[in-house]
């Protein structure tokens, strides 16, 4: 890689586990024609124009990683020594002070921390105030792989989540099960038990048509190889991008007027509040908010027991959803993420396994179907 304007990146883009598939089709929605899905994340190349769009358009991601250097060592001194071959001034600007994160596995250099220091070693200082900028190292048998990190504040931090309720979803595993669901920003959404609101507003970001990343900085920015220009180029596409007609019904409801309030303060940060209609009001009051329009969705992400919600009778709150979707949704899609597939049953037998994700150390399903 270097600083010319036809330059392309080796990239892996992070993701959690289970969403590589959306990723790799949002990357080629950039234009990315070749991926390669690994566990929790995709390999490509990309362009500078790509590296920037990924990290403003892509809704799933956790980070954007270029690779800077790949060797073999089996001692710290051919470390140290490999590290002082590597041209570090490609994203050092003199100011960025280096955070490195480490992690081996089945390497003779086993001690992360000893690794860290060395790194730190080699690494320009930068000033004891100026931006963080993230080194991702991976050895797995001796073979190191450094990787700079492009984005900055992991992506999924849009900004405007302050306010949660118990068990938050991050932005991007909210995006991924719109994605996967495949709804359609012209049509409504109900979330019945929606916490913090995460999955309502994704939803409001994209009927409105905005960009996950609209609005922040990027660690790529302060990149001595930085091109204001083709960042002007993708900044005037965020500002070209055309809503979706009509303006959906997009509700967010919650039995526990606290999670109603946060989910309220917290799309109103994110700047859709006016596109989502907040209801505190148990499963059992569920209605369709276009009773005259077509069909929409309805996709949450229910309890899922043990630590949130020990003793709480889940399978007559999944039963409940069931027979209320039914009754008052029919023909609507369902998208609901669970942790045991053996509860999801109470809502609606034969739904399809769409998703199967690793989140907080847990594996959980996104099962979809149709009420009716």
């Amino acid at each position: 890689m270097n600083g010319s304007r036809g330059a392309t990146h080796d990239v892996l883009v992070v993701c959690p586990p289970g969403l590589e598939q959306l990723v790799a089709t949002e990357l080629a929605g950039l234009g990315v024609r070749r991926t390669r899905i690994e566990k929790g994340g995709v390999a490509c190349q990309l362009t500078s124009r790509q590296l920037y769009a990924a990290n403003v358009f892509l809704s799933c991601s956790t980070r954007v990683l270029v690779r800077a250097a790949t060797f073999t060592v089996r001692s710290f001194a051919d470390l140290q020594r490999r590290l002082g071959e590597v041209d570090w001034s490609e994203w050092f600007d003199g100011m960025s002070r280096p955070r490195v994160r480490v992690t081996t596995r089945r390497s003779m250099l086993w001690h992360d921390a000893a690794v860290v220091e060395r790194f730190e070693s080699a690494l320009p200082k930068g000033s004891t105030d100026g931006p963080e900028q993230l080194l991702v190292v991976m050895a797995v048998k001796d073979r190191f792989v450094v990787s700079v990190d492009s984005s900055g504040a992991a992506l999924h931090q849009r900004g405007w989540r302050l306010d949660q309720a118990k068990a938050p979803l991050r932005e991007s595993v909210a995006a991924g099960l719109l994605s996967a669901c495949r709804w359609d920003p012209s049509t409504p959404l109900v979330d019945p038990m929606c916490g913090s609101g995460t999955i309502a507003i994704e939803a409001a970001i994209r009927a409105a048509g905005h960009a996950p990343g609209l609005g922040r900085d990027f660690s790529f920015q302060r990149w001595p190889t930085f091109q204001p220009g083709t960042w002007a180029s993708v900044s005037a596409e965020i500002d070209s991008v055309v809503a979706p007609t009509g303006h959906p019904a997009i509700v967010a409801a919650d039995r526990d007027a606290g999670a109603v309030e946060a989910a309220r303060a917290n799309a109103e940060r994110a700047g859709v509040a006016d596109r989502i209609q907040f209801v505190n009001a148990p499963i059992s009051a569920l209605e369709n908010p276009e009773p005259d329009g077509g069909p929409g969705h309805l996709i949450t992400n229910p309890p899922w027991g043990g630590r949130v919600s020990a003793g709480d009778d889940l399978r007559n709150l999944y039963a409940t959803l069931g027979r209320v979707g039914n009754e008052h949704l029919a023909g609507w899609g369902l998208g609901i993420l669970v942790a045991d597939r053996d509860l999801a049953r109470q809502v609606r037998p034969g739904l399809t396994e769409s998703l199967q994700l690793e989140l907080g150390g847990r594996q959980a399903w996104l099962l979809t179907g149709r009420f009716g």
